[in-house]
């Protein structure tokens, strides 16, 4: 009697499934970084203004915050549901309510990085002659980009997740695979497309860190000259001790 393949035995981890599904997965996945990539950037762009608008009018800023909340809370399943009237059964349903899921976390972290700029660093560059959008672009902005990026790190690796109810309507990356492997209990198509999303997600933090290291190479310094004065009042201390002792 042969042994049956892991295909045969539906075993969870089984690398038949990987090396004969190699195309499917790997379309999956392109598809499942292609939404998550357009929705994160449009994401973005909607969201910066929406910030600026908030923090220049006060007025403003309790509406905008309040209507990016509000749509976070609708459930996704709803949201599609209302979208598909308007895009049709498209990438474009999943794409649009994945933006309008990111607003809330790309605004609030945009707006409250621009809010943490000492007044005293604005009114310096004032003095220097520095308008509205110089200030902003070479002084707020750069300043404001550790908090600017760790919101957009939370809104990534939560459209990557969420990119997997795109399932419904058919757009939904490897939440295409997981649902039909749910469907038909096909373990390893279940799993594989599980841990490729984890993976998707882990990368895609990994890069950000980066780049807000890349851009923002004072923030090191910073953590350098603190951990040397830690050391510093350390030294100092035991230095004390020994005295006194």
């Amino acid at each position: 009697m042969s042994a049956q393949s892991c295909l045969e035995a539906n075993d969870w981890i089984c690398g038949e499934y990987v090396r004969t599904r190699s195309q499917e997965l790997l379309d999956a996945t392109v598809q499942h970084v292609g939404i998550t990539l357009v929705s994160v950037v449009l994401g973005l762009l909607i969201a910066f203004p929406l910030a600026l608008v908030a923090r220049r009018w006060r007025a403003a800023a309790g509406p905008v915050l309040g209507l990016t909340t509000i749509l976070y809370t609708v459930p996704s399943l709803a949201m599609f549901a209302l979208l598909t009237p308007v895009f049709g059964v498209s990438a474009a349903v999943v794409v649009t309510g994945l933006v309008l899921y990111s607003l809330t976390i790309l605004v609030r972290n945009i707006l409250a990085g621009l809010e943490s700029v000492p007044q005293e660093v604005r009114e310096a560059a004032r003095g220097m002659g520095y308008g509205p959008v110089k200030l902003l672009f070479g002084v707020e902005l750069p300043l404001a980009l550790p908090a600017l990026t760790a919101g957009l790190r939370i809104a990534t690796v939560s459209t990557v997740a969420m990119t997997t109810i795109g399932a419904v309507v058919g757009y939904g990356g490897l939440g295409n695979l997981i649902s039909s492997g749910m469907e038909g209990f096909f373990k390893a198509e279940v799993l594989t497309a599980s841990v490729l999303c984890v993976l998707l997600a882990v990368v895609a933090d990994v890069l950000l860190i980066g780049l807000q290291r890349l851009l923002t190479p004072w923030t090191r310094a910073q953590a350098r000259a603190r951990s040397r004065a830690r050391r510093e009042r350390r030294a100092a201390g035991r230095t004390a001790k020994k005295a006194v002792a």
